[in-house]
C-alpha cells in the first residue's frame, strides 16, 4: 500500500479491467474521507471567487424532463422552489496550495496510475463542481477529451465528492463502453447542448432516447466522500439537477493524462494561459503539467 496522504487501499485488477471494459469505475473507499472533507473550506472559501463561473447564467434554468425540482424553500419552510447555483472552476492548483497537493500529492495520481497502466501520470487540469440545493441545470452529455487539445488513450477524469450524492442531488451517469466508441463529439457549453462556436466534431446523439429503448446501457453511482469515480476521457458523461432542498453536491475533479498522451490541436478549442507554445505531437510536461506519479515511485 502507498504511502501517499489518503491512500486507503490499492486499485484491484478487477477495478483496473472494469474500467477498461466500461470506461469508468467507482473505487469505493479509497481515499480517507477526513482527507477529502478537509477540502471542504478550500471549496466553499472559493465559491464567490473570480475563477469560479456562474453556470446556471449559461443555461436554460430549466431542468431537463420537466420535473419538479423542489416544492420547498431552502429552509423547508415551504413557498416558491428555490434557485441554487451551478458553480465551477478549473486550475485552482496553480492559485491554492490545498488544492495542489490533493491534485498532486494524495493518493488520486497513483490510483489513476493503475487505472492507465502507465508508468507516469502528468496532471492536467483540476476543476472545482458544485450543485448548490435547488440547482436546476443539468450537466449536457459530454465527452472531457473534446474540449483538450490533446490525443492518446491514457487520459482519465477522477471525481470525488464531499457530499452524499445520488441521483436525487445531480449524481453522475455514463455511458458504458464510449470510450471505445470511433466519434469524437463537438463539445457543448456544458449546460446546454448548444455547441462551442467554431469547434468540430460529430453531431451528440440523443443519448437519453437511446438508453430508453436499450440500444445504450447507462451506469450511475450513489457515492460518499472517500469514493471516487474515475472514467476515461472519451466516455460519454452527464448528470442532473440538484433535487434536494437541503444537500449541496460538491466535488473535485482532477484530470490526469498518462504515456501516451501527445499535444493535437483542436479548431475551436482554448488553449490554457499557462501552457508554452505546444505543436501536434508534442508530449506535455513540466511546469503547465506536472509529473505527478512515476511506476518507479511505488
Amino acid at each position: 500500500m502507498s504511502a501517499r496522504p489518503g491512500f486507503r487501499r490499492d486499485v484491484t485488477v478487477d477495478e483496473i479491467d472494469t474500467f477498461w471494459t466500461d470506461g469508468v469505475v467507482c473505487l469505493r473507499g479509497i481515499l480517507d474521507s477526513d482527507l477529502v472533507m478537509a477540502m471542504a473550506g478550500p471549496v466553499d472559501a472559493i465559491l464567490d471567487a473570480p475563477e469560479m463561473a456562474d453556470l446556471s447564467a449559461m443555461g436554460d434554468g430549466l431542468a431537463a424532463g420537466g420535473e419538479t425540482v423542489l416544492t420547498t424553500t431552502i429552509d423547508g419552510s415551504g413557498g416558491a422552489p428555490a434557485r441554487g447555483r451551478f458553480v465551477s472552476g478549473v486550475d485552482h492548483w496553480l492559485l491554492h496550495e490545498p488544492f495542489r497537493a490533493f491534485a498532486c500529492d494524495s493518493a488520486l495520481a497513483e490510483a489513476v496510475g493503475a487505472l492507465l497502466r502507465t508508468t507516469e501520470v502528468h496532471l492536467w487540469e483540476d476543476s472545482v463542481l458544485v450543485k448548490e440545493p435547488g440547482a436546476r441545470e443539468h450537466t449536457a452529455w459530454h465527452q472531457d477529451l473534446s474540449y483538450f487539445p490533446l490525443t492518446g488513450d491514457q487520459l482519465a477524469t477522477t471525481w470525488a465528492p464531499l457530499d452524499t450524492v445520488s441521483a436525487a442531488t445531480g449524481a453522475m451517469r455514463f455511458v458504458q463502453g464510449s470510450h471505445r466508441w470511433s466519434e469524437l463529439y463537438k463539445p457543448n457549453l456544458f449546460v446546454s447542448t448548444m455547441t462551442i462556436p467554431g469547434t468540430t466534431g460529430d453531431e451528440m446523439p440523443d443519448v437519453d432516447a437511446l438508453a430508453a429503448t436499450g440500444e445504450i446501457d447507462l451506469i450511475s453511482f450513489d457515492t460518499e466522500p472517500g469514493d471516487c469515480t474515475v472514467h476515461h476521457a472519451r466516455t460519454l458523461h452527464a448528470a442532473g439537477a440538484n433535487t434536494s432542498a437541503t444537500t449541496r453536491r460538491r466535488a473535485i475533479s482532477v484530470r490526469y493524462l498518462g504515456d501516451d498522451v501527445r499535444f493535437a490541436e483542436r479548431a475551436g478549442v482554448v488553449r490554457k494561459p499557462h501552457h508554452p507554445r505546444r505543436h501536434d505531437g508534442d508530449r506535455l510536461g513540466p511546469p503547465e503539467c506536472p509529473l505527478v506519479w512515476t511506476s518507479q515511485s511505488v
